[in-house]
């Protein structure tokens, strides 16, 4: 069997969180690509729907929506039930969903602090620690987790401390449960994005200026796109990424480099 045969994922059972639109549907659509059958997960049901029967009718697979908070520890383990009665198991998780708020520091609420890090780390730490319960218990799986390039650079203009301190959370979050986990065969990993034109932040023009000034500070002097972050999560999520764990991978087009 040759290498791309091996990194198909045929039969692997997936969720994925924030799963409806942006970089979950990208990362989702791959994993359908590659043969795996996926749970989108997301608050905004209807559009989850329409994401997990758009899978199905263009890729052959079981894809299925469920509505869950992932700050919710109750709303997280119905989720991972849902999966489990669809799916029966459970081999790659892909913990993604998350917010960004562009306040100063001084003018922060602490509502306002504590919503971004309750949904960019408290919710990975409790959909990746729902995950690892169920991979344990079946001998293996890989988890995903989103960071960011935020969590190697303080962004500017813009002011996101909260962000930029939840994603460096979730990168040594992502270490943590590697290293508990490895001898267990549950590997952890993360995804470091840099600036992604996702459909809403291309048309948010309150982000035009923003992104005017991204792209002339970039070395490639673009913003990446969604598909460029399948690949590297499609390898993640497979077998040949045997050895590759507590590992996170940039993907900025250089952006951190300077």
């Amino acid at each position: 069997m040759g290498i791309i045969e091996k990194m198909r994922l045929d039969g692997k059972k997936i969720f994925v969180t924030g799963g409806a639109r942006g970089i979950g549907k990208s990362v989702a659509t791959a994993f359908c690509e590659a043969g795996a059958d996926v749970a989108i997960v997301d608050l905004d049901f209807e559009e989850a729907k329409k994401t997990a029967a758009e899978l199905e009718s263009n890729h052959g697979i079981q894809a299925i929506a469920i509505k869950a908070d992932v700050t919710d520890p109750e709303d997280v383990n119905a989720m991972m039930e849902k999966v489990l009665d669809a799916f029966g198991r459970l081999d790659v998780a892909f913990c993604n969903a998350g917010i960004c708020m562009n306040i100063p520091a001084e003018d922060m609420t602490y509502e306002q602090w504590k919503k971004v890090i309750d949904i960019n780390l408290t919710g990975v730490f409790l959909t990746a620690q729902a995950a690892g319960k169920v991979m344990l218990k079946q001998g293996g799986g890989s988890i995903i987790n989103t960071a960011s390039m935020s969590a190697h650079i303080v962004n500017v203009p813009q002011p996101q401390c909260s962000y930029n301190a939840s994603k460096a959370g979730v990168i040594q979050l992502t270490k943590s449960l590697a290293v508990e986990w490895a001898t267990r065969n549950v590997r952890v990993n993360s995804i470091s994005p840099g600036y992604i034109g996702t459909e809403l932040t291309l048309n948010s023009p309150s982000l035009q200026p923003l992104i005017e000034q991204w792209n002339q500070m970039a070395p490639l002097g673009r913003m990446g796109r969604p598909e460029e972050l399948q690949s590297i999560c499609v390898y993640l999520a497979g077998d040949t990424s045997s050895f590759t764990t507590g590992a996170d991978f940039v993907v900025d087009g250089a952006f951190t480099c300077i």
